[in-house]
């Protein structure tokens, strides 16, 4: 007689740690996005995510570092993307007015962040634990923006106008002030006029090599 009993079954599988880690991003991307850094609560992060608060303690130990991350992966991702533009693109010469339609596009499609990685730095202003995330974060940030400008000026045998170090501060700043100007006036700060402002920083950051004058060649 065929046994119709349920066979007991295994322990539930294991959800992969990156797994978890991009769920709890995604879910934290969206709930900050939703009620702001301040309002929003580890509790609702996780059940959006559907895992327990003990799983974002696990995987990123705080509020703040949760947040951080999320900065940091967007940082990441704009920078791929601008050495992409340079390294599958046509070269140094069109690289300012690339690199700056993508920052352009972040800073006017991607206002959620922007609003919010401002409000995350007016809170490292006055509370530490946030400005122990923040102040590596941002430091990250300046780096990453130096090391680009060195590798594209490198590769173009450019001459950059200031050290790589000083260049990665002034995109850097650059960028936060034209993001936090888009989100305060985005009729006079539109997309077109943050292009504009990046191309032109980066065209004097990097500009193009001298060419030697037609004669001087024939000369030679």
């Amino acid at each position: 007689m065929e046994n119709t009993q349920e066979q007991p079954q295994g322990p539930t599988p294991r959800t992969p740690r990156e797994e978890v880690r991009h769920r709890l991003l995604a879910a934290a991307a969206k709930v900050f996005a939703e009620r702001g850094y301040a309002d929003s609560r580890l509790e609702d992060i996780a059940r959006e995510a559907g895992f327990t608060k003990g799983a974002i303690y696990s995987n990123f130990g705080s509020k703040q570092e949760l947040f951080g991350s999320i900065l940091r992966e967007r940082a990441d991702a704009e920078r791929t993307a601008v050495m992409d533009e340079f390294t599958t693109g046509s070269g140094p010469a069109t690289l300012p007015r690339r690199a700056a339609r993508i920052v352009a596009r972040r800073i006017t499609e991607e206002r959620d962040k922007g609003r919010l990685g401002l409000e995350f730095a007016a809170l490292a202003a006055h509370d530490p634990k946030t400005r122990d995330v923040v102040t590596p974060l941002r430091r990250e940030q300046r780096e990453a923006a130096a090391r680009s400008i060195a590798e594209i000026a490198a590769a173009g045998d450019i001459t950059p106008a200031v050290p790589p170090e000083l260049a990665g501060l002034i995109l850097h700043c650059l960028s936060n002030g034209l993001s936090m100007e888009h989100l305060v006036d985005p009729e006079a700060v539109d997309r077109d006029t943050v292009e504009k402002a990046m191309s032109a920083v980066i065209t004097a950051l990097l500009p193009p090599a001298p060419t030697e004058p037609a004669d001087e060649v024939r000369r030679g």
